[in-house]
């Protein structure tokens, strides 16, 4: 097992943890990141785009002058694609971009994940997030854990039950707090660090231990 430093919200170091190598110690498969991400953001898309088609233009079907001996090249209705106002022919119809990926697959791609910030790392421990609620403590919090540069960004794990550090990390410009039931694949990759409390591991533990 590996070893992390676990750390308070001053920065300073109170003790250790042991990581699961089965889960933090993995193997990094980039081609189940790349698959899991298309899959998250496949399933956030609306799919109500819509185009008309011609016999959903609203207007007269009449011929607009006789085929013949106007000058004007031959028309049939002013609903035709060619017009201003008038039908798609192949654009968009409204459809469910979601589709099923293997619960196996998901797991493994989110052990790839978490490895991958071991690695880097890029995964900070702390032993609980105390907060008074207010965004600059968060802040602060983070800055001390050397996690918070002016571009950086920092995914938060702990229990949604701790509402004073949902509440303060809600305005945060770039970091984002999660339960660690919610943890994805998605927000580790758009995230440069990963700070965790010890009770966060031991659930994302539970939940992925091959």
């Amino acid at each position: 097992m590996a070893k992390l430093d676990v750390k308070n919200t001053a920065g300073k170091n109170v003790g250790s943890i042991d990581l699961d190598d089965s889960v933090f110690g993995a193997e990094v498969h980039e081609h189940l990141l790349w698959e899991t991400v298309k899959w998250q953001l496949a399933k956030r898309r609306a799919g109500t785009h819509n185009t008309k088609r011609i016999g959903e233009v609203r207007g007269s079907s009449k011929k607009m002058w006789k085929q013949k001996g106007t000058g004007q090249a031959r028309q049939g209705s002013r609903k035709a694609p060619h017009w201003v106002g008038g039908s798609s022919v192949f654009g968009p119809r409204p459809r469910d971009y979601e589709y099923n990926m293997p619960r196996k697959a998901k797991a493994e791609a989110l052990r790839s994940a978490l490895s991958l910030r071991v690695s880097e790392k890029k995964l900070v421990v702390v032993d609980k997030f105390a907060t008074d609620g207010k965004t600059k403590s968060v802040a602060t919090a983070l800055a001390a854990l050397g996690s918070a540069q002016p571009t950086s960004k920092v995914l938060i794990l702990d229990a949604k039950d701790n509402n004073l550090l949902v509440r303060g990390a809600r305005n945060l410009p770039s970091s984002k707090w999660i339960a660690p039931e919610g943890i994805n694949v998605y927000d580790i990759l758009r995230h440069e660090t990963v700070v965790a409390t010890q009770a966060a591991i031991k659930v994302v533990e539970a939940a992925l231990k091959a």
